[in-house]
């Protein structure tokens, strides 16, 4: 088998003056603080879940934290600002407290959502929009130098909208895309993106897998590459079960993720995960 050798530009991100080396894949583990995620067995709205849900993640392996208080599953109601920042604001805090080094991510499309989660300890910002939400949320990474996840999402400023065929291939579209939004966030000042592309995010089931079996093609553009599979419709739909028996499948597409050279993993099932990362290790 040949192996996909990551580009020396993809090994570290900075995180506030620490490199972060990418060369070993991380596990990112989901923690959605919201009533209504599309996986019901991963949201958490009381501050204790989800220190206990992050204490069990980091027992099994996790390198990131990913919290998020909006759901963007098709039809989802986008919460107002103050609420999404009441779901999210005291769980970063505790988090920050009791996991002192832990990475957290902070999953928002919004610039006051995420001012004050960088205020209280946030290290990355997840922006499933592409910046198309909120403008003022790209000034704000920028002028903090905070590490930046971009999704490959066609219609970032109506997130939770239902997938639309695309008119052109989805391979020429996706490296299209991303190739001129990482122009525009060099050109405002952004240095350390990752790059997502945004499986289940207003693509069809077919594009979905024409991505997932060329996603090695993406490391032309530079940048590290977040897989966010876990437990998706791509799966569940494909074999026809419900999600919560969608764990096998889940495993078997983010190996293949893993041997195509992604570099970071968002996943619902950090334990699952470190044992695919342990052994393909050993493998090679």
């Amino acid at each position: 088998m040949t192996k996909i050798h990551q580009f020396k530009q993809n090994r570290f991100i900075n995180l506030k003056g620490n490199l972060f080396d990418l060369s070993t894949p991380k596990i990112m583990g989901i923690i959605n603080c919201t009533p209504d995620s599309f996986y019901s067995e991963s949201r958490r709205s009381i501050v204790k879940d989800v220190l206990k849900a992050v204490e069990s993640m980091v027992e099994n392996g996790v390198d990131i934290i990913d919290i998020g208080g909006v759901s963007t599953r098709p039809n989802a109601l986008i919460p107002s600002i103050n609420e999404e920042i009441d779901r999210v604001i005291e769980p970063i805090k505790a988090i920050r407290k009791e996991f002192k080094d832990i990475v957290i991510s902070l999953d928002t499309m919004r610039y006051e959502v995420a001012k004050i989660g960088i205020d209280e300890g946030v290290c990355i910002i997840n922006d499933i929009s592409g910046g198309m939400f909120d403008d003022n949320l790209i000034k704000l990474v920028a002028s903090k130098k905070i590490p930046y996840i971009l999704t490959f999402n066609k219609n970032g400023n109506e997130i939770n909208s239902l997938p639309l065929e695309s008119k052109t291939n989805i391979l020429t579209e996706s490296i299209v895309y991303l190739s001129e939004k990482l122009k525009n966030l060099k050109n405002n000042g952004i240095i350390d993106i990752i790059i997502d592309p945004g499986f289940g995010f207003n693509k069809t089931l077919e594009e979905n897998y024409t991505l997932l079996n060329n996603i090695e093609l993406l490391q032309i553009l530079g940048k590290p590459i977040l897989v966010g599979i876990s437990r998706k419709s791509m799966i569940y739909k494909k074999l026809n079960i419900e999600i919560d028996n969608s764990l096998n499948g889940t495993s078997i597409l983010n190996t293949t993720s893993f041997l195509k050279g992604a570099s970071i993993f968002r996943v619902h099932d950090v334990r699952e995960m470190n044992e695919i990362r342990l052994l393909l290790k050993a493998h090679n």
